[in-house]
Parts: C-alpha cells; sequence; structure tokens
C-alpha cells in the first residue's frame, strides 16, 4: 500500500494517510465511514480511522445499529440497567442509539471545529416506520436533536414523498438533516427544494443560516444491482454494454442538478445570507456485484465538494489500491446522458426502478428495526432474569 506523506489532517492533528486517501481528500472529497458500534467507539478504532484513513464524518442507519447491538457484550451493562430502569424496548433502543451516536459527535468533535462545522458529523436515523407520516417524523427529530444535543449531529430523513416536507420544517427550525434514500433526479430536484424551503422560513424567522447544514445522500450500488439484473434478462450486446454504468451515470447527472441550483438566483440569495450548500453525499457505495472493482462506486465519483460514506470494507480497499484520478464527474455529462438514454431505449424505464428502489430501501430500514427491536427485548429479558436470579441468590 502506498502512503502519502505526513500532512495536516482536517481534525488538525499531523497525519500520515495512503496516497488515494490524499488523492481524495485533496480532490474535495470528505470521507465518511458508513458504520458505528460502541466497540468502535471505546475501543479505539473510530479515532484510528479519523487519523489513518481521512474519516471524518460517520453515517448510521438501522441495519448498521441491530448488527453492532447483535454482536458480543458491548452492551450487557446498559441493557442491564435500562432493564432494572423498567424501560419498554422503544426507549431503550432511543436512549442506547442516541449514546452511541452523542459519544461519536464528541470523537469527532475536533474534526467539526477545524473544518469550521463543514465535517467531524455523525447522522441518526428518524424510525423507518415514520417514513410515511410527516408529522410524526418532525416530532421524533426534534427529540433526536434535543436528546443528542450536539451542534455536529445530523437527523436522518428519507426523501420519501411525506418526507419531503418534513425535511423543510426541520431545517426551518435550524435542525441539520441527511436527506437519506434518494434514487432518482426528480426526487432529487425535490428535496434540493425542500431544503431551500426550509432555509427561505428559517432566514424570514430571523435564523442565523450559517450554523444550518445538510446532506443529500444520493445512493449509487443498488441502481445497478437493479438495472443489472434487467440488462442481463434482455441479454444482447447492448444491454451488456450497460452493464454497471447506470448508477454512476445516475449520479453525475445529479451532481449536474446540484450545480445548476447552486448557480441559479435563489440559491445564490441564500448563500449572501449564509447559507450553506446541501452536499451531495454519495451512498451505498460497497459493490454489489464481485465482478466490478471494490473501489468502483469511490474512483468514478470523485467531485469537488462531495461526500463519500463507506462502509469499512470499501475504505480499505480505496485505502490500498483505490484508483483516484481526480475530477471524474464533472466532465462525463454528456455520456452519463447518453447511456441513460439508451437504457430507455432498450425499454427499461429507469424511473420504474428507482421508485421500486425507494419502496425496497424503506422497508429493509424497517426490517432491520424490527431485527434491533427484538435484539434489544432479548436483552432486556435476560438481564431481568439475571437480576431476578441474583435478587433470589442473596
Amino acid at each position: 500500500m502506498t502512503e502519502a506523506g505526513t500532512g495536516t489532517s482536517t481534525s488538525g492533528t499531523s497525519t500520515s494517510v495512503p496516497a488515494p486517501i490524499a488523492a481524495l481528500r485533496d480532490a474535495g472529497v470528505a470521507i465518511w465511514l458508513d458504520d458505528l458500534s460502541r466497540e468502535l467507539l471505546r475501543g479505539g478504532g473510530l479515532a484510528e480511522l479519523v487519523s489513518g484513513r481521512g474519516v471524518v464524518g460517520v453515517t448510521t442507519n438501522p441495519t448498521i445499529f441491530a448488527s453492532a447491538l447483535a454482536k458480543g457484550s458491548a452492551y450487557d451493562a446498559q441493557l442491564s440497567e435500562l432493564a432494572a430502569a423498567g424501560a419498554d424496548v422503544d426507549e431503550a433502543v432511543f436512549t442506547i442509539t442516541t449514546d452511541d451516536v452523542r459519544d461519536a459527535c464528541d470523537a469527532l468533535a475536533d474534526v467539526h471545529a477545524a473544518t469550521g462545522g463543514l465535517d467531524g458529523r455523525v447522522s441518526i436515523e428518524v424510525d423507518p416506520r415514520l417514513a410515511k407520516d410527516t408529522d410524526a417524523t418532525v416530532a421524533t427529530a426534534e427529540r433526536l436533536w434535543r436528546t443528542v444535543d450536539r451542534p455536529n449531529l445530523y437527523i436522518k430523513i428519507p426523501a420519501t414523498l411525506e418526507g419531503l416536507p418534513a425535511i423543510t420544517a426541520v431545517i426551518a427550525q435550524g435542525i441539520s438533516v441527511n436527506v437519506t434514500l434518494i434514487f432518482s433526479l426528480e426526487r432529487y430536484q425535490a428535496v434540493l427544494d425542500a431544503y431551500q424551503a426550509g432555509l427561505e422560513q428559517a432566514r424570514d424567522a430571523g435564523r442565523d443560516l450559517s450554523g444550518i447544514h445538510s446532506v443529500a445522500s444520493f445512493f449509487v450500488s443498488r441502481v445497478d444491482a437493479a438495472v443489472d439484473k434487467k440488462l442481463d434478462a434482455i441479454g444482447s450486446s447492448e444491454a451488456a454494454a450497460l452493464r454497471g454504468s447506470i448508477a454512476i451515470a445516475n449520479a453525475r447527472l445529479a451532481y449536474r442538478l446540484y450545480e445548476e441550483v447552486v448557480a441559479a438566483e435563489r440559491w445564490q440569495a441564500l448563500a449572501s445570507a449564509g447559507a450553506n450548500a446541501q452536499r451531495p453525499l454519495w451512498a451505498s457505495t460497497g459493490v454489489k456485484d464481485p465482478a466490478y472493482p471494490d473501489t468502483r462506486y469511490v474512483d468514478e465519483l470523485v467531485a469537488p465538494g462531495v461526500v463519500n460514506t463507506m462502509p469499512g470494507g470499501t475504505l480499505e480497499a480505496v485505502a490500498d489500491h483505490g484508483d483516484v484520478r481526480g475530477d471524474t464527474v464533472t466532465g462525463a455529462y454528456d455520456d452519463a446522458a447518453a447511456q441513460v438514454e439508451a437504457l430507455a431505449g432498450l425499454g427499461i424505464d429507469l424511473g420504474e426502478v428507482t421508485e421500486a428502489l425507494e419502496v425496497e430501501g424503506v422497508e429493509k430500514f424497517e426490517k432491520s428495526w424490527d431485527e434491533l427491536l427484538t435484539t434489544v427485548s432479548a436483552g432486556l429479558a435476560r438481564s431481568a432474569v439475571s437480576s431476578s436470579n441474583q435478587e433470589a441468590g442473596q
């Protein structure tokens, strides 16, 4: 693995990172980790990733928390405390997840300060069962914001139709938001509009816009996984030529849309009032098809001012052999549009694909949330039994 020279990281400390990581940073890409666990926090793993892998942010989701709770014994002591306090499963999940995210926010506080509030961010998601309930999403976002009580927090809200007005309402209150589960350009446009509407309301209410931040999580690899199946079913040489290209094309066109929005008069008025741009964030960047290079959704989506949140395996692959060639997005708009047009010419409706992916994404997170509830419920029950046995033996 090639190492870059020693330099100053965004956390303000002198560090040496692998050359591909340094190249990403130099190209304007913020590297976030798509993972979190108590073991990672307390074992020093997150701090090592900040210093040695250039990580400047963390994203979480229900699947990540379900996995963390299902492994090891790191949560046993807190489960015992919660069981003794008579907490129900929903309260226990809320407490455990917000505690982890608060600790992660504290671990990244230096990065947050060194980047002027841009990075050092940690995201926590609203209960996915509320994805179709605007009012409940807003209320839960407010509660999460108050409970974690850290300025470098992001509240994750899905970009469902019901989520859009919730995004506007939460931004208007000065709460920073990570908009998740964006698959289509049409929905991304609506997200950009929702963010600007929230900022306009905040400005009109006299809020300081400089403290409000947002990212828009545009999902990548899941698009290829869905489209490739349809291309394989067609089986032609034209279809084979498009395999593995549509997710990247879709993301590149999303970045073009972002550039158009921030150049427009509406955004310029907000920027003049101190607003921060809603950065594009590439999510779902782990490769689903082993036939593709494992750094594909990093190397091919390098552009100024984006975030790429990576699972641990992808991050290590990039550090080891990432092929970072500078900006691989802004000069590729025509090719991206041609690829999407060719897909339509084969009779595949990308809009239908992305709509199905949104529904599937919400369902997957709901399933993971149910798994999280089941794991915590079992832990509370074990703790209660253990406590009763201890009392009986006294």
